[in-house]
């Protein structure tokens, strides 16, 4: 890996190295914390988990041929080559840093409340048009994750697209001071992580940490549509490249039309350049993730046409709107993570597709003091649409059946306690045909709620 020798690894991180002075100048193969994947050559970061310590697998690691391991204490370790740290937490985001800036290509940075994951994609698939693109993986996005993608950089790769996720402050400082963004993209500010977080001024507090790392002359790219984000003015000195849809925007989207589940056709502006677009996955709010890849894809020096087609070729995730056809029943599969604005935006394309429609809801984390009242306000949102049944889990769903009742008294709505209370019968209820949205926050385990319907 390049620069990472044992010295240079123990300069970045302020640790003490103690083994041969003949390995100082070797560069390690590779940068590992699971002992299950160490490979001759390897650099070992131990890390202290709910469940393990990963000091304890030090001797099986070199005996797999790891060229040398950090470790936060010296007492018991088998005579190997070793770098003495105070935190193997923190030693690794310095040692990535150090790698980072070591390759010295561009770095685009994600974060915002909701979306990331999908304009991350977004604007994976349209620097790939035109070049070798590294992005995170799965949800490779905290304070472990993101070192662990850096390292995963090679000479060949040509721009690094990282998301980067937080629930608490100071979080987003260590992120961004890792990753150094040439580019940044913050894709709204919502009611996530509030129990960390406090509100929504604490969410944009703890988001924009990001900007004291972005590069002096690189560049800040935010949503204009929401509210706290359009009030940033400069950053560096510089005004943000905005985007959304209004023609005030340097990069915006008109002429929008919902092709229901296939997506939305849209115009996207760009300067002075214009293209019709598909954007392949469904929302309105896609279109804005689609304005963000293209923001970064005209930054980055790519043409209209390279824009569009990567736009074009986005593919969904699973758990994250994903849709399975069973026969004449399509499931929305988007039970990957849910807040209330997340939320919000995939009962509103359910509300849009035709024939019988069903929503599958449970709990959203983290929504500290107000959290009953946001369920609540979803529940209002949803009474709204046209939703056939709802189907509903969790102790803090119950206020989302608050809500609904409170605006449509006769909505048919069935309750369970858990998703394995409603396995039995979800099938039963759902039926086989129609449209049935399946959401909820992680820990909810909605995805076997998806895996018996489909």
């Amino acid at each position: 890996m390049k620069d990472l020798t044992v010295k240079n690894i123990a300069g970045a991180c302020g640790g003490r190295y103690h083994g041969p002075a003949e390995l100082l100048d070797r560069e390690v193969t590779s940068v590992t914390t699971d002992s299950r994947e160490a490979a001759p050559g390897c650099l070992f970061v131990p890390m202290k988990g709910a469940r393990a310590d990963g000091h304890r697998f030090i001797p099986q690691v070199m005996e797999a041929g790891a060229l040398v391991t950090l470790t936060e204490h010296a007492e018991g370790l088998p005579a190997c080559p070793y770098i003495l740290v105070d935190s193997t937490a923190a030693a690794i985001q310095k040692i990535a840093g150090f790698y980072r800036r070591a390759l010295g290509i561009p770095v685009v940075g994600i974060t915002g409340s909701v979306g990331k994951t999908s304009t991350k994609e977004m604007i994976a698939q349209v620097l790939a048009q035109k070049y070798r693109v590294l992005k995170t993986a799965g949800n490779f996005n905290n304070n472990l994750g993101l070192p662990l993608t850096i390292f995963r950089i090679t000479p060949e790769d040509e721009i690094a697209v990282l998301e980067m996720g937080i629930s608490h402050f100071g979080e987003m400082t260590d992120l961004a001071e890792t990753a150094e963004p040439d580019l940044m993209v913050i894709t709204n500010i919502g009611t996530c992580h509030l129990e960390f977080l406090g509100d929504r001024d604490g969410v944009f507090k703890a988001k924009t940490e990001c900007f004291d790392y972005v590069k002096q002359d690189g560049t800040v790219i935010l949503c204009g549509e929401d509210d706290k984000l359009a009030e940033v003015e400069e950053v560096h000195g510089r005004r943000p490249v905005f985007y959304g849809l209004s023609p005030k925007f340097r990069v915006y989207a008109d002429e929008i039309r919902s092709l229901g589940l296939g997506g939305s056709r849209c115009v996207i502006h760009i300067d002075d350049d214009s293209f019709e677009v598909t954007v392949p996955l469904p929302g309105e709010h896609m279109v804005l993730n689609a304005l963000a890849g293209a923001a970064v894809g005209s930054l980055c020096s790519l043409s209209p046409e390279e824009i569009r087609k990567g736009i074009e070729s986005v593919e969904t995730l699973s758990g994250r709107f994903r849709t399975i056809t069973n026969g004449t029943l399509t499931i929305i599969d988007d039970c990957y993570n849910a807040n209330p604005m997340s939320m919000k935006a995939s009962l509103r394309v359910l509300g849009e597709t035709p024939g019988r429609k069903i929503a599958v809801l449970g709990d959203m984390g983290e929504l500290g003091g107000e959290e009953k009242e946001l369920h609540a306000e979803v529940g209002r949102y949803a009474g709204t649409l046209p939703i056939d049944l709802f189907l509903i889990a969790g102790e803090l769903s119950k206020e989302i059946i608050r809500g609904i009742r409170e605006v449509r008294p006769d909505a048919e709505i069935v309750s369970f306690g858990s998703a394995e209370e409603m396995i039995p019968t979800v099938k039963e209820r759902v039926g086989t045909e129609g449209t049935v949205l399946v959401k909820a926050s992680h820990f909810m385990k909605f995805e076997s709620i998806v895996e018996a319907l489909s």
